[in-house]
């Protein structure tokens, strides 16, 4: 079995899990702001894919010089709004005039492509950048696509995010069919071997196009995998019994509405003060343009209650045993989507597997810091190379 291990270290957060850092101008509506932190923490707290406990270590002022000259380096991703199927989706691409082979990267839940913007760039740059002859594409998921106009820069980011397809709900099989559908109408080179990436949930949907498409594809990396039910974790506990009742659902999604309708900058405010104290610019934008919308919560809880609904069956084993020198994992060192006994358990049943725990803290929403991104592009560039 070939694993590598980092010694995980234990993060400063308070009882809360968060560390709270409450706004200290001398506004009028300081009490004001005050109350909605908290209930930015609250609602938050219920969203399927988003981790809480960030390390200090993953700020900008702890990485060397030498990291944050490769970010200032990096090739720059574009966005483009596409119609896969019928649907609205956006992707976040990176091309090569004649690509030696395609990377696609599937997103978790919620599946907003902006929040792996500098995973993405930094991976891209890291494997040798337009030279390499490699194209990569992030996709959305159905009815969590955004309509970019302007700058895609930090706080200069202008986002207007629509409702495209009217309020209706996807499963995580329709997800998984709406990838399946962009890969064989755009991706449809014989020759060109495709190299599928996927996070938390996007792990088993990725896994699940494996075994759907395995004369194209060549190799596969999962990231921080969500690929069964966490029986242990009494948040998974909570967030199904909230995904399972739709009236919990629907005043969820109004709650968070309601906190998306606020003037963007108290929602930056609240943000930073909760959930993002060490987020990167461009992530607090995701979350404060996008996700903060009635109908992309409603899609994210539905796609939650789907997804541990399938997700309670045992992973096929037989099928990662069989391609197992395909396949590489990375898991977090607490992470209950994909915890450390699903990582015993396949280093006991999938002998020889490619596993490693990743110990920097930077936590399942690794891609919201630019220390975490940088980290796991610089894991999974390792791992593409190693392959090819």
């Amino acid at each position: 079995m070939e694993v590598e291990v980092v010694s995980p270290k234990t993060p400063e957060h308070n009882a809360t899990g968060i560390a709270l850092q409450p706004h200290r101008d001398k506004h009028p509506n300081a009490k004001v702001i005050a109350f909605n932190v908290l209930a930015m923490d609250l609602a938050l707290r219920l969203v399927p894919n988003t981790e809480r406990r960030i390390s200090s270590k993953c700020r900008n002022s702890q990485m060397g010089h030498e990291n944050l000259s490769l970010i200032n380096k990096r090739q720059r991703a574009s966005f483009r709004l596409c119609n896969v199927s019928g649907y609205k989706t956006d992707l976040l691409e990176i091309h090569a005039k004649d690509p030696k082979f395609h990377l696609l990267f599937i997103p978790g839940n919620p599946g907003v492509v902006t929040f792996y913007v500098d995973f993405l760039e930094s991976l891209y740059d890291l494997l040798g950048g337009i030279a390499s002859g490699r194209r990569l594409v992030a996709i959305s998921h159905i009815a969590q696509t955004e309509k970019v106009m302007g700058s895609s820069r930090g706080n200069s980011l202008l986002q207007k995010c629509k409702n495209w397809e009217h309020g209706r709900l996807f499963s995580l099989q329709e997800q998984t069919d709406h990838k399946m559908n962009f890969i064989e109408h755009e991706l449809q080179d014989a020759e060109v071997p495709i190299v599928l990436i996927g996070h938390s949930i996007g792990s088993y949907i990725t896994l699940d196009i494996f075994k759907r498409l395995q004369g194209k594809v060549t190799y596969c990396i999962y990231l921080y995998p969500f690929l069964a039910v966490n029986t242990k974790s009494s948040t998974q506990a909570f967030i199904k019994k909230i995904a399972a009742s739709r009236t919990l659902c629907t005043g969820l999604s109004s709650i968070v509405a309601i906190l998306g309708l606020l003037p963007a900058w108290i929602s930056r405010i609240l943000v930073k003060n909760s959930v993002g104290n060490s987020w990167c610019p461009s992530a607090v934008e995701a979350l404060c343009t996008h996700v903060l919308k009635y109908h992309t919560v409603q899609n994210m809880l539905y796609m939650a209650m789907t997804e541990f609904e399938k997700l309670s069956e045992e992973p096929d084993w037989s099928f990662v045993r069989e391609k197992k020198s395909q396949m590489a994992f990375l898991f977090g060192s607490d992470d209950h989507w994909g915890p450390l006994h699903l990582y015993e358990e396949i280093s006991n049943k999938v002998p020889g597997a490619v596993l490693a725990v990743e110990g920097g803290d930077y936590t399942h929403a690794f891609s919201c810091t630019d220390a975490g991104s940088l980290w796991v592009a610089q894991h999974v560039a390792g791992l593409i190379k190693n392959y090819f």
